[in-house]
C-alpha cells in the first residue's frame, strides 16, 4: 500500500523562464519587434553567416584562410601555418581570443551573446524566420492563431534539416578543406569516408536537436557564459536595463497622472527570446538581444513618451550615477591582452622556417667500435614550416673531429617532416676523464639559415677496458 500523499506547496513563481509552475516545459514563441537594433543585428548576423560559409573557400597564400587539419596536425590561420612543433602559437592565439571576450564583456556586457553568438545568430535570423514562414507568423512572430497543417510542419522540418546538413558540411570543410569536401560529396560514396560522413550526420542531428527542441534552453541551462557574468561584469559594464526610476509606478493609458512611463503592456516580455521580464532587473537569462528595447521604444512612440525606458546603459547609469570606462578590470584585461599579443607577434615574426628535434636513438646508450671510437645513436627530426620544398644538411660542430654516419642530406616537401637515424662517432679522447660530453649539431638549409642543438654523448668509464661491439648497430 502506498503511504498518504504529502502536501506539496506550489511555487509562487517559475523557477526558470522555460518551465511552468508545475515543472512542465514552457514553449516560447516570442513576438518580433523590427526596430533599429533588430535591423542592425540582422546586418551583423548575415555578415557573420556569410563569413562562416565562405571562409573555407577563401585562399590566403595558396591555403584556406582557416583550416584545422587535425588529421595532419596542421592549423592554417590566414596564411600562417602552425605545425605540432608550434602549439605554443595556437595556445597564445586562443588565450588572446578568450581575453578579448573577457575585455569586451567588461565594457560592453553580453555583446557576444546578443550580437555574435552562433546560437543567437542562427536561432533568431535563420531558424525562427523559417518557423514563422511555415506557421504563418512571418513578420510578427508569436503563436499561430490556428493549428498548423501537418504538411507545413513536415515541410518546415525538412527545410531545417537541409539547413543543418549544409552547416554541418561547411563545418567539416574547416577540417578537411573545401576541395576534399567537394570531392567526397559529388564523386565518392559515403562508405569510402565513413568518419567524415559520421561527423556530418552527427553534427546535423545535434543542430536539429538544438534549434528545434533545446533552443533557448542552451543559453539558460547549457551555456556557462551566462554564469560567468557575475565575475566578468561590474556595475559600470554595459547592459540592457529597465529604468525603474522613470517607469514606476506602472499604469495603463495615455494619461499618466503621477504614474511612471511604463504602461505595463507586457511587450518587453512577449518579445524576449528567453521569456524573462527585463523589469525584474539584471538576470542571467538575458542575452542582451535588444528586442525589449525595440518593443518598448515602439510603445513609447505610440503614447508620446521619450524613448529609452529600456535601453543600453550600466547599473550605475540606471541608478543615476556616472559610468566609469577606465577601471581596474578593464586595465587588467587590456594590459594582459597587449602583453600576450606582443609575445605572439614577436614569436610569429621571429619564427624559423624549420624546426629540429634531436632524440636519443633506440638501443644501448653507446657502444665502442673495433677502431676504439665511441658511437651514439641519435634520431634527428626536421620539420619544414614553409609552403615550398627545402633541403637540409646535418653536420657536427663539437667536439672537433666528430663524424656523422647516415643520411645527412634531408629533402622535404612543403610542410612535411622526416626523422633520420644517425650515428655520432667521436674519438674516446674527447671524453677526457668524464663519461659524457656535450656535442653540438648544426642543421642548415639552402638559404643559409641554420640552428645549433646540444646533445649529450655517453662514453665508457675512464680507465675501464672498452669492449668492442660485435652486435651490429646495437
Amino acid at each position: 500500500m502506498s503511504g498518504p500523499e504529502l502536501p506539496v506547496l506550489a511555487p509562487e513563481e517559475r523557477v526558470l523562464s522555460t518551465l511552468e509552475s508545475d515543472g512542465t516545459r514552457r514553449w516560447l514563441s516570442p513576438r518580433l519587434s523590427t526596430g533599429r537594433f533588430w535591423r542592425r543585428r540582422r546586418v551583423v548576423a548575415y555578415a557573420l553567416i556569410a563569413i562562416y560559409a565562405l571562409l573555407p573557400f577563401i585562399k590566403v597564400g595558396g591555403r584556406p584562410a582557416l583550416q584545422l587539419d587535425l588529421w595532419n596536425a596542421k592549423f592554417s590561420v590566414f596564411g600562417l601555418v602552425i605545425t605540432p612543433t608550434e602549439l605554443e602559437l595556437a595556445a597564445l592565439l586562443g588565450l588572446v581570443i578568450v581575453l578579448a571576450v573577457f575585455f569586451a564583456t567588461a565594457i560592453f556586457g553580453r555583446v557576444w551573446c546578443g550580437w555574435a553568438c552562433p546560437q543567437t545568430v542562427y536561432m533568431e535570423y535563420v531558424f525562427r524566420p523559417i518557423e514563422r514562414l511555415f506557421t504563418g507568423t512571418t513578420g510578427k512572430g508569436g503563436k499561430p492563431r490556428q493549428s498548423v497543417a501537418p504538411w507545413r510542419s513536415v515541410a518546415m522540418y525538412a527545410v531545417m534539416t537541409l539547413v543543418c546538413w549544409h552547416l554541418a558540411n561547411t563545418f567539416l570543410a574547416y577540417f578537411v578543406g573545401a576541395e576534399a569536401l567537394h570531392q567526397w560529396i559529388w564523386t565518392a560514396p559515403p562508405w569510402e569516408h565513413p568518419g567524415a560522413f559520421a561527423l556530418v550526420f552527427g553534427v546535423t542531428a545535434l543542430m536539429m536537436f538544438d534549434f528545434c527542441y533545446w533552443r533557448e534552453q542552451l543559453c539558460i541551462i547549457g551555456c556557462p557564459y551566462g554564469r560567468f557574468q557575475s565575475v566578468l561584469l561590474d556595475r559600470s559594464s554595459l547592459v540592457v536595463g529597465y529604468d525603474s526610476g522613470r517607469g514606476e509606478p506602472r499604469g495603463r493609458g495615455r494619461e499618466r497622472n503621477g504614474k511612471g512611463d511604463c504602461v505595463d503592456c507586457g511587450m518587453c516580455v512577449d518579445v524576449c527570446p528567453t521569456g524573462i521580464d527585463i523589469r525584474d532587473g539584471l538576470q542571467m537569462e538575458c542575452v542582451n538581444c535588444t528586442q525589449c528595447i525595440d518593443a518598448c521604444d515602439a510603445v513609447m512612440d505610440k503614447v508620446g513618451r521619450p524613448r529609452g525606458l529600456i535601453r543600453y546603459s550600466s547599473q550605475e547609469g540606471l541608478d543615476g550615477k556616472p559610468t566609469k570606462i577606465v577601471r581596474p578590470r578593464v586595465l587588467a584585461y587590456g594590459g594582459v591582452i597587449c602583453a600576450v599579443s606582443v609575445l605572439l607577434i614577436s614569436m610569429v615574426v621571429g619564427r624559423s622556417s624549420f624546426d629540429v628535434t634531436v632524440m636519443r636513438g633506440l638501443g644501448r646508450a653507446y657502444f665502442v667500435a673495433d677502431s676504439g671510437d665511441v658511437q651514439n645513436l641519435v634520431q634527428v627530426k626536421v620539420t619544414n614550416r614553409l609552403d615550398e620544398p627545402q633541403a637540409f644538411k646535418v653536420e657536427g660542430v663539437f667536439p672537433a673531429g666528430m663524424q656523422i654516419i647516415g643520411d645527412t642530406e634531408i629533402n622535404l616537401e612543403p610542410l612535411a617532416d622526416a626523422t633520420e637515424p644517425l650515428q655520432l662517432v667521436v674519438n674516446p679522447s674527447a671524453f677526457g676523464d668524464k663519461t659524457i660530453v656535450k656535442a653540438v649539431i648544426r642543421v642548415s638549409n639552402e638559404s643559409g639559415e641554420s640552428s645549433e642543438y646540444t646533445y649529450t654523448l655517453y662514453g665508457p668509464i675512464p680507465g675501464e677496458q672498452a669492449e668492442a661491439d660485435d652486435g651490429g648497430d646495437g
